[in-house]
């Protein structure tokens, strides 16, 4: 099999901790032709969308040590057609850039891509959680999102809470999370000209998303990972001290993580869209059993989980992706095998 990463540059790759290098090293160990690339890469030649790739050149035998692996990889640069891939792996770290996905438009009916494009531009930002519709705020707290100062301080206002969520629209990572107390009202019109910005016409603004604070966010959150619509794997991430966020990156930490009866209702509640919206693999943040967050663009977490859990959840992923390609093929096999029948019997 032909696999390409649509990824970061293999420079910022950290090898202890990276999820993306841990598919990357299954599909090599496999035997498959791994190619990489980033989306600055990606170009057009002739009106065939290609990318300037990156190709493990194969050894006698793949290191099982990843950081051995990520230290003697060898690579051979060269321009590829990227139809000639049975499959693309999208692993961009956000933001999306939605125009890089147009030059990957044309090869998408001949390649299966995950996540997929359409899915990829549904759902790279934190709106996507209220397209699950989920009024009675079973699995999803209440969401605000707007650029209307006057609106937003006057949902703080009605809130019968002590306590909401401020943060970008497009951050990541945790960045510019921040939980608004009541007791300081008289800061959030200065938080909101910060976050929001712009100037007195709008211009240059951005979105923020104001959000019903979770009991017990203080604690942590859950990372799922989703495949094909199913939890493989969770881990519980419990924030520093004095911190709300509980991501890794802003210095929190994880521990082993058992999915309740109510994690588990909500997977199986959304599964089903990710699937329908091409999102295959994802990674779903949860406090107190309600969807924060879906990561599609490049989600972690398989590093820590399978040290937590003793698995390899890559196996998981890589084998879904290889039934995937191996599926399609059977179908364009059939249809070949059909019109030849078709052909057999126009001769005589």
């Amino acid at each position: 099999m032909k696999i390409c990463f649509i990824m970061y540059p293999w420079d910022r790759v950290d090898p202890e901790t990276d999820t993306t290098l841990r598919l990357i090293h299954e599909c090599v160990k496999r035997g498959h032709t791994v190619a990489i690339s980033t989306i600055h890469n990606l170009t057009i030649r002739d009106s065939v969308a290609s990318a300037f790739c990156d190709v493990f050149t194969k050894a006698q035998k793949c290191p099982e040590n990843i950081v051995t692996f990520y230290k003697s990889a060898k690579f051979k640069r060269t321009p590829l057609p990227l139809a000639g891939f049975d499959s693309i792996i999208m692993r961009a770290n956000p933001p999306l850039d939605a125009l890089a996905l147009n030059f990957l438009d044309s090869v998408k009916g001949d390649t299966f891509i995950m996540n997929d494009l359409d899915g990829l531009r549904i759902a790279n930002n934190k709106i996507y959680t209220a397209s699950f519709q989920d009024t009675a705020s079973e699995f999803i707290p209440a969401t605000h999102v707007s650029k209307n100062r006057d609106y937003l301080e006057r949902i703080f206002d009605e809130s019968e809470s002590d306590r909401m969520i401020l943060k970008p629209l497009d951050g990541f990572g945790g960045r510019g999370v921040i939980v608004l107390e009541k007791s300081a009202r008289q800061s959030f019109r200065s938080l909101l000209d910060f976050y929001i910005g712009g100037d007195e016409h709008g211009k240059g603004s951005n979105y923020v998303i104001l959000q019903d604070y979770v009991p017990g966010a203080e604690q942590g959150d859950v990372r799922i990972l989703m495949l094909n619509g199913e939890p493989i794997g969770a881990m519980k991430r419990v924030p520093a001290l004095d911190d709300v966020r509980s991501n890794v990156h802003a210095g929190g930490t994880v521990v082993k993580h058992k999915l309740t009866a109510q994690e588990k209702r909500l997977c199986k509640y959304i599964g089903p869209k990710l699937v329908r919206d091409g999102l295959y693999f994802t990674g779903i943040d949860v406090i107190g059993g309600k969807l924060i967050e879906v990561n599609v663009l490049s989600p972690g977490g398989i590093v820590r989980i399978n040290k937590l859990n003793r698995t390899r959840l890559q196996t998981q992923v890589i084998d879904f992706v290889e039934s995937v390609v191996h599926a399609k093929e059977l179908v364009v096999s059939r249809k070949s095998q059909f019109r030849q029948v078709i052909e057999d019997a126009n001769a005589f």
